[in-house]
């Protein structure tokens, strides 16, 4: 297992003000996340691939995960959607990232009228996009997402569910603070932890996904890496906390 931290913690500012942060980090391992400030584009990646020569540092990237419904039940918004994603897997394969990390589609209005339309309209687009990333060579991972929201992937049944029906050999990323608003970490773990391609840390009190540093929220910290060490997962373990990353790794090392 490999620690590593997520860009979201300065996602507040413009990518070029954030590099000497990254290089500043005490993981090699950075997250990129492909939106808002940091949306990647040819210079930026150019940039990114010296920093990499530079300080010796691996990245995986976040697909954009605002207006990003797999499962719009409007055939033009699903295909820009789906065309958005495909642009963040050309960045990955341009950066010879890690992975691609990207989140599962939501339910509609629509859905009152024809029941179960989310969850066929997310797996065909899921589908598209393993096979479009596996054009690029790049592993595409798909994310346990939080509550409240009408996502059609949250739960553990739904993961279950999905890996019995996408029809490929495929791993996704556990985020233990969505895991923890419903009460599955361990669930998740111990029913498909040979799956987990990547973690995701928070922490949050069990109510709302808050980002926390680690170990300032209500998640067992020291029960949730004992599990995953149990497991057969040996992936990046990735920051996700707004503030705090570098004392959320340090509690993490500890648990190591």
């Amino acid at each position: 297992m490999q620690l590593a931290a997520s860009t979201l913690f300065c996602l507040h500012k413009p990518l070029e003000d954030t590099l000497a942060d990254l290089v500043l980090l005490s993981t090699k391992h950075v997250e990129l996340v492909d939106a808002g400030p940091h949306t990647l584009n040819k210079t930026r990646i150019d940039r990114l691939l010296e920093l990499e020569a530079s300080y010796d540092l691996n990245y995986s990237l976040h697909a954009p995960f605002t207006d990003m419904n797999l499962a719009a039940d409007d055939n033009y918004v699903r295909e820009s959607v789906l065309r958005r994603l495909e642009r963040s897997i050309r960045w990955t394969s341009a950066l010879g990232a890690e992975v691609m990390i990207f989140h599962p589609g939501n339910s509609t209005a629509v859905e009152r009228f024809f029941p179960g339309s989310a969850w066929r309209l997310n797996i065909e687009s899921v589908r598209r996009l393993f096979r479009y990333a596996d054009n690029y060579g790049v592993k595409a991972l798909i994310e346990n997402v939080p509550e409240p929201f009408p996502y059609v992937m949250k739960s553990v049944d739904d993961f279950t569910r999905f890996f019995d029906e996408v029809g490929f050999d495929v791993k996704f990323v556990l985020d233990v603070a969505h895991a923890h608003l419903r009460g599955e970490i361990v669930e998740f773990i111990k029913r498909h932890g040979s799956l987990i391609g990547h973690v995701h840390v928070s922490d949050n009190h069990g109510e709302v996904d808050t980002h926390l540093q680690v170990g300032r929220g209500a998640i067992d910290w020291e029960g949730t890496m004992t599990s995953l060490k149990a497991s057969s997962f040996d992936g990046w373990i990735t920051v996700e906390s707004y503030r705090g990353v570098e004392e959320s790794l340090q509690l993490l090392r500890s648990f190591m």
